[in-house]
């Protein structure tokens, strides 16, 4: 039997599963960078939300009602959005270079990294939500799940794209955070996730119109107030699984042309 008999051959279910454990290990190890991670959406709850909670002249749990469901997809947005400055950063060491040569899938390289992002998004979005909740903010169970799920879906487009971000900057960390909140923050803006966008001019609103995020924000209102069957929810899906098809389309077509 020869040495290209015994090698072993790429396999992607194998490989992203190796990937994905790879990934998970250091996230276990040191959860600071996922504790930190939540500084910010603690921030906006505590001191964004009340002056919310006073303009409205609502019951708080009604104004929490609709304000932590966008906080839970910010986190999603910062979170994921920045994740390439990762693998900017393997790229820098000559870590990434040297997973490329290994017998490993290419794809399962992206993929198995997009589908790391799931457990903080899970686990962050669990925490807001447990933090809101002595506060007034309740939760339909069945909505937050498939909220949850769907916030996962939305989560791996975004890292992808986070990914593939990164791997067409290379070394150039300014041009990767350049380019990341040139974007970041105008979808932020516009989906209205930290103010309403009804009394928005109407050029925002058409624009707003076409913001993916704007749908999953919209969605996640809904399923967490137990609107399952609710339009939006509807238009939340198909907005993040556009985004989950086209950031991996473009991740494994720029992993695999990496060198």
């Amino acid at each position: 039997m020869t040495d290209n008999d015994t090698r072993v051959r790429p396999n992607l279910a194998r490989d992203t599963g190796n990937v994905l454990s790879r990934e998970l290990k250091p996230v276990l190890r040191d959860p600071f960078t996922l504790i930190f991670s939540l500084l910010q959406p603690l921030i906006f709850l505590g001191l964004f939300a009340p002056l919310l909670i006073g303009d409205s002249g609502r019951p708080a749990g009604e104004t929490l009602a609709w304000f932590v469901p966008g906080v839970l997809v910010m986190i999603v947005l910062f979170g994921t959005g920045s994740t390439g400055s990762n693998l900017q950063y393997e790229m820098m060491t000559g870590s990434h270079e040297r997973t490329l040569v290994a017998p490993l899938a290419r794809s399962s390289l992206l993929i198995g990294r997009a589908l790391k992002e799931i457990a903080p998004i899970v686990v962050q979005a669990l925490v807001i939500v447990l933090i809101a909740w002595p506060f007034g903010f309740t939760v339909d169970v069945p909505g937050l799940l498939i909220g949850l799920a769907l916030l996962a879906v939305f989560g791996v487009g975004l890292g992808s794209l986070s990914y593939s971000l990164a791997l067409a900057t290379k070394d150039r960390e300014w041009l990767f955070w350049g380019v990341q909140q040139s974007l970041i923050f105008p979808l932020l803006i516009l989906s209205g996730m930290l103010l309403p966008l009804d009394a928005a001019p109407g050029w925002m609103r058409v624009v707003a119109s076409f913001n993916p995020v704007n749908w999953v924000v919209q969605a996640e209102r809904a399923l967490f107030a137990g609107d399952l069957g609710d339009e939006t929810v509807m238009w939340g899906w198909l907005s993040a699984l556009a985004v989950a098809v086209v950031g991996l389309a473009v991740g494994v077509r720029a992993i695999r042309r990496s060198s």
